[in-house]
C-alpha cells in the first residue's frame, strides 16, 4: 500500500499504541491475586500467553517495516529546492534553529551596553561592545529565518504529497 511520510508516521504511531495496550494488557493479566479460601477459577482473568506473545511479534515486525521503509524514503528522497535529502533536511533545520536563535540574541545587542555592576558601592561601569557588525547580524538573521520557514514548508510539502510503498499485512 502507498503512504505519504506524515501518513507513514501515523502508522507507526497507531502500531506503537497497540503494542504498549497490549503489553499493560498483559501485565494486568499474567498474574493476579485471589485469597485464600477464593475460588481461583472464578476470578482468574482471561489470558493467553502464546497468543499474546504472537500478536507482540507481529506489531513488532509491523513496526520495523514501516521503520525501515521510512528511513529508506528519508534517505533517497530528494527535498525540491534543496540539495539535501529529507533525513538531511532533518538534520539542517535543527541546526537553522539554533543559529536563528543566537542571531536573534546578536541582532538585538546594542553597540555598546552598560554592563552590570557587580558589588555593592562600586565605581567603576563597565560597559560592554559589540564586536561585530550588528546590522549584519540583523541581516543574517532574516537570511536564516527565511531559510528555515522554506526548509519546513518544503519538508511538509514532501511529507504529505510524495508516496512510499510500505507491504504489512
Amino acid at each position: 500500500m502507498k503512504y505519504s511520510s506524515a501518513e507513514a508516521a501515523k502508522l507507526l504511531r497507531k502500531l506503537n499504541e497497540e503494542v504498549e495496550n497490549l503489553e499493560d494488557q498483559e501485565v494486568k493479566r499474567r498474574e493476579f491475586n485471589a485469597a485464600l479460601g477464593e475460588d481461583v477459577e472464578t476470578v482468574r482473568p482471561a489470558y493467553d500467553y502464546a497468543d499474546t506473545q504472537r500478536k507482540l511479534k507481529e506489531l513488532q515486525a509491523k513496526i520495523r517495516t514501516v521503520k525501515h521503509a521510512l528511513n529508506c524514503f528519508n534517505s533517497t528522497t530528494e527535498v525540491p529546492g534543496f540539495d539535501m535529502t529529507i533525513d538531511q533536511l532533518l538534520v539542517y533545520i535543527p541546526q537553522l534553529s539554533r543559529r536563528k536563535q543566537k542571531l536573534a540574541m546578536m541582532s538585538s545587542c546594542l553597540p555598546k551596553e552598560r554592563a552590570k555592576v557587580s558589588g555593592l558601592g562600586s565605581q567603576i561601569i563597565d560597559y560592554r561592545y559589540a564586536n561585530y557588525d550588528i546590522e549584519a547580524a540583523k541581516a543574517d538573521y532574516q537570511r536564516v529565518s527565511d531559510e528555515l520557514a522554506k526548509a519546513q514548508t518544503a519538508l511538509d510539502l514532501v511529507n504529505t504529497t510524495m508516496t512510499m510503498e510500505i507491504k504489512i499485512d
